[in-house]
C-alpha cells in the first residue's frame, strides 16, 4: 500500500524537492515565479512583498507606493508605544525576539496600531467616497463588534484624539503618497481632510493616511493590519539594539517628570538597620 503523503494547501508557494533530499527545495515558486531563478536580482523588496500579498506582479505605481509607505512608517520613533516597548526590552537585556514581541503587543491595538488601520479599512469599505456616510460613521463611531479581544474604541479610527492639529509628518506623507497615485482613496482623503477632521473632531493621524494608501493598493482589511505590523518593526528593532548597548543608566525612568500626589516623603531609617550599615 503506497505511503500517504500530507500536503499543505497554499496558492502562495510551491516547491520542487531536490532529487537526493526530499526535505530540501530545489525550486521555490511564489505565485508561479521562480524565486531564486527569476525574482532574485530582478525585483525590489516592495515588488516581492506585493507579490506575496496579492499573488500578482504590481504595476509601477503600486510598487512605488508600497515602497514609500514602508519608508514612512519604518520607524515611528521613541514617542510611539511599540518602539518604546522594544526599547524597554532592549535596556532590560531581553532577547531579540522578546524585544520585537514587546513592540508588537502595543503596536497591534486601536491607539495608533494595526487594529486601528483595520478599522479604517473597514470604514473605506463601508463609506467609500460618500461624504455623508463618513459623517455618519465618524461623528459617532462605534465598534462593529460588541465583544472582541480589543478594548472598546475611544475615538474615531484614523484620527488623533490627542492632536491639536494635523502633524507635519502626516501632511507630508499624505501629500507625497497622493503624488504617486492621485485617483483613489488618498486623493479623496487629501481633498476632504479638513471636513473629515471636523466629523471626527480630531486631526488626521498616520493610521488614516496608511489605510487610505492600503485601500488604493486593494489590500483587504486583514492584509492591511498584518502588513502595518510588519513594516513598523525595523524602527523597533534598531531602537532596542541601541538601548541595549547604551544601558539602563542612560535610560529615562521619569526622574523629575513624575510628581506624586500627597507624597509622604522619605521613610525614616530604622536605627538598628542604620547601625548595621
Amino acid at each position: 500500500m503506497p505511503e500517504k503523503k500530507e500536503n499543505i494547501t497554499t496558492n502562495i508557494w510551491h516547491e520542487v524537492a531536490e532529487e537526493d533530499n526530499p526535505f530540501v527545495a530545489k525550486k521555490s515558486y511564489c505565485s508561479g515565479y521562480d524565486v531564486y531563478g527569476d525574482l532574485l536580482g530582478n525585483v525590489t523588496w516592495a515588488e516581492y512583498i506585493y507579490l506575496l500579498f496579492k499573488l500578482e506582479k504590481p504595476k509601477p505605481w503600486q510598487s512605488k507606493l508600497l515602497e514609500n509607505i514602508a519608508v514612512a512608517i519604518a520607524n515611528p520613533g521613541p514617542r510611539d508605544l511599540s518602539v518604546r516597548g522594544a526599547m524597554n526590552g532592549g535596556v532590560g537585556g531581553s532577547t531579540a525576539a522578546s524585544c520585537l514581541m514587546a513592540a508588537l503587543a502595543p503596536g497591534a491595538g486601536k491607539n495608533g496600531g494595526a487594529r486601528e488601520v483595520y478599522q479604517v479599512m473597514r470604514l473605506w469599505q463601508q463609506c467609500q467616497y460618500d461624504l455623508s456616510l463618513w459623517q455618519q460613521k465618524l461623528t459617532d463611531y462605534e465598534d462593529e463588534q460588541t465583544v472582541e479581544v480589543w478594548p472598546a474604541s475611544e475615538h474615531s479610527p484614523g484620527f488623533d484624539p490627542y492632536g491639536a492639529s494635523c502633524s507635519t509628518p502626516v501632511i507630508q506623507t499624505l501629500d507625497h503618497l497622493t503624488s504617486i497615485y492621485s485617483e483613489g482613496a488618498l486623493a479623496y482623503l487629501s481633498t476632504n481632510r479638513t471636513q473629515l477632521e471636523q466629523f471626527a473632531n480630531c486631526p488626521l493621524s498616520m493610521t488614516g493616511v496608511i489605510a487610505a494608501a492600503f485601500t488604493d493598493l486593494d489590500l483587504s482589511d486583514e492584509q492591511a493590519e498584518m502588513l502595518f505590523l510588519l513594516l513598523r518593526l525595523p524602527g523597533a528593532a534598531v531602537h532596542s539594539l541601541e538601548q541595549k548597548k547604551l544601558g539602563w543608566r542612560k535610560y529615562p525612568f521619569f526622574g523629575d517628570g513624575l510628581t506624586l500626589t500627597n507624597d509622604p516623603g522619605s521613610a525614616p531609617i530604622n536605627p538598628t538597620l542604620q547601625k548595621a550599615l
